[in-house]
C-alpha cells in the first residue's frame, strides 16, 4: 500500500483487506480526474462505520455473539444503498470496500443513491431458522438509528434474501410505530417488493455481457460461459446465457465445480442445487475438476460471481476467456487486472456489470414510495435501457481515453460523486 494512504488504526497496517484494493483503484483514476482531483481524498475515508454486537438466544438456551457492522461510505448524492450479508469471513475492511465499490457502482448507473453495506460475521448456516430471525432482527435493531427510507437503504447479498429483508422491513417498522415499507428494497412483493427484482442482478449482467460480447465481434449464441458462483446473481445470468443459445460448460460453487463441453443442463442442475444446496454431485457432468483447475476452463465468457479477491496474480495467467463480466463485487485484485490486460482479456468491471439489483432496487424504492408498482415487463425495460446506456458511455469514455473499462467507470462515476461535494461545499 503507498505510502500516502492514511491507513486508520483500526485496520491491521500491514494487511488491509479488500480496502486496499478499492484504495489501489482509487489511486489509479486519479489521474484522469482533472480539477476534481485534489477532492480524492474524501472517496478514501467512509462516512460513517457502525460496530455493533448482536447477541441472540440459541434454541438450546445459551447467548451467543456476533460481529456486526453497517458503513456508509458516502451520501453526497443521496441516501446510502447497498446490501447486507451474512457469512463467517465478513471484516470491517471487506465492508468498507463494499460499500465504497456502491458509491461509485450508484454514481457509474447515474441513480440517486451513496454507497454503503452491513455484514454480520456468521455462518448462517449453523443457525436454525428461529436463530436467524432473531439475529436479524437485532442486527437491525441495533443498526436502525442510522438506516431508514431517506437515509440508508439495505438491501439483500451474500446469504441474505427477501424473507431476511421482510424481517428488517418488520422490526425497523415495528420500532417506528407505523409500515415503513421503503426502509429495505428486495422485499417479497406481497410486502411492497419489485416484480423483476430477484433476477436483476444476473439480468443486468447478462445484458453487458451481450453488450461487451457484440462489441468484440462475439455471437453469444453458441458461445461458452464458464460461471463462479452459483447463488442469485450466477443461475440467473446462466439461465439467461442459455435461453440466448449460449453454451454454461462449467460452474462452480463453494464446494465443487461441475463441468460439460457440450452445455450444462442448467433447469437440471437448478433443480439439483435446490435439493442438495451445492452443484457437487450432478449427475449431468462430465467431469469433476479441481477447484483451482476451474480458473484454466476453455471459454468465451467467463463470470466469477461469488465473493471477492478470487481472481488473483496467481490464477489470472491460465484464464482462457476472452471476456470477464464480473458478477461478484471485486473479484479481480489490481495486479490481477494487469495481467489480464496484458492478455488482451476484456474486463467489463463490477461496478457495471453487477448494477442490475441495485438498479431495480432504485425502482422498488420509488415505487414504495409512490404506491404505484410497474409490471415486470416494464421492470425489465427500463433496467435494460439504463444498463446499456451506462455500458454505452463507458465504453466510449474507454475508447476516447484509451483507459480499461475499469478505470472509464471509476472515472464516470468519482466524477459524479466529487462533483456533488463540489457543488454541496464543505460544511459547517
Amino acid at each position: 500500500m503507498p505510502a500516502s494512504h492514511q491507513i486508520p488504526s483500526y485496520l491491521t497496517q500491514h494487511d488491509i483487506g479488500p480496502w486496499g484494493v478499492y484504495l489501489e483503484q482509487i489511486d489509479r483514476v486519479t489521474p484522469y480526474l482533472g480539477t476534481l482531483a485534489p477532492l480524492v481524498e474524501t472517496l478514501k475515508r467512509p462516512k460513517l462505520i457502525l460496530a455493533v454486537d448482536v447477541p441472540i438466544r440459541r434454541d438450546d438456551g445459551s447467548i451467543a455473539h456476533f460481529e456486526g457492522y453497517r458503513v456508509q461510505h458516502n451520501t453526497a448524492r443521496g441516501p446510502g444503498k447497498g446490501g447486507v450479508r451474512f457469512h463467517q469471513s465478513v471484516t470491517l475492511s471487506e465492508v468498507m470496500a463494499l460499500s465504497a465499490w456502491m458509491t461509485v457502482k450508484n454514481a457509474a448507473v447515474n441513480v440517486p443513491y451513496g454507497g454503503a453495506k452491513g455484514g454480520i460475521r456468521v455462518d448462517p448456516k449453523t443457525l436454525s431458522r428461529g436463530e436467524l430471525e432473531r439475529m436479524t432482527r437485532r442486527y437491525t435493531s441495533e443498526i436502525g438509528i442510522i438506516i431508514g427510507p431517506t437515509k440508508d437503504i439495505p438491501a439483500p447479498d451474500v446469504n441474505t434474501n427477501e424473507q431476511v429483508m421482510a424481517w428488517m422491513m418488520d422490526t425497523y417498522s415495528m420500532n417506528a410505530g407505523n409500515t415503513v415499507s421503503g426502509v429495505v428494497t428486495g422485499k417479497p412483493v406481497s410486502l411492497g417488493g419489485s416484480l423483476g427484482r430477484q433476477a436483476a442482478t444476473g439480468r443486468g449482467l447478462y445484458v453487458v455481457a451481450c453488450e461487451a460480447a457484440t462489441r468484440r465481434g462475439l455471437e453469444i449464441q453458441g458461445a461458452r460461459i464458464a460461471i463462479q458462483g452459483f447463488g442469485n446473481v450466477g443461475s440467473v445470468a446462466a439461465r439467461l446465457f442459455t435461453e440466448a443459445g449460449a453454451k454454461v460448460v462449467a460452474v462452480q460453487d463453494h464446494a465443487g465445480t461441475v463441468v460439460r463441453e457440450s452445455g450444462l443442463d442448467i433447469g437440471a442442475l437448478l433443480a439439483h442445487v435446490g435439493e442438495c444446496g451445492t452443484v457437487a454431485g450432478f449427475a449431468g457432468a462430465d467431469a469433476v475438476q479441481e477447484q483451482d483447475a476451474f480458473w484454466a476452463t476453455d471459454c468465451d465468457i467467463l463470470v466469477p460471481a461469488a465473493l471477492e479477491q478470487q481472481i488473483t496474480a496467481s490464477n489470472a495467467q491460465a484464464i482462457r476467456a476472452s471476456i470477464i463480466v464480473e458478477g461478484a463485487n471485486g473479484p479481480t485484485t489490481p495486479a490481477a487486472d494487469d495481467i489480464l490486460h496484458d492478455k488482451g482479456v476484456l474486463i467489463v468491471p463490477d461496478v457495471i456489470a453487477n448494477a442490475g439489483g441495485v438498479t431495480v432496487s432504485y425502482f422498488e424504492w420509488v415505487q414504495d414510495f409512490s404506491s404505484f408498482f410497474w409490471t415486470e415487463d416494464e421492470i425489465n425495460q427500463r433496467l435494460t435501457r439504463i444498463m446499456r446506456e451506462a455500458f454505452a458511455a463507458v465504453w466510449q469514455l474507454a475508447e476516447d481515453r484509451k483507459v480499461s473499462l475499469r478505470t472509464a467507470a471509476f472515472i464516470v462515476g468519482c466524477s459524479r460523486v466529487l462533483q456533488a461535494h463540489e457543488m454541496r461545499g464543505l460544511y459547517p
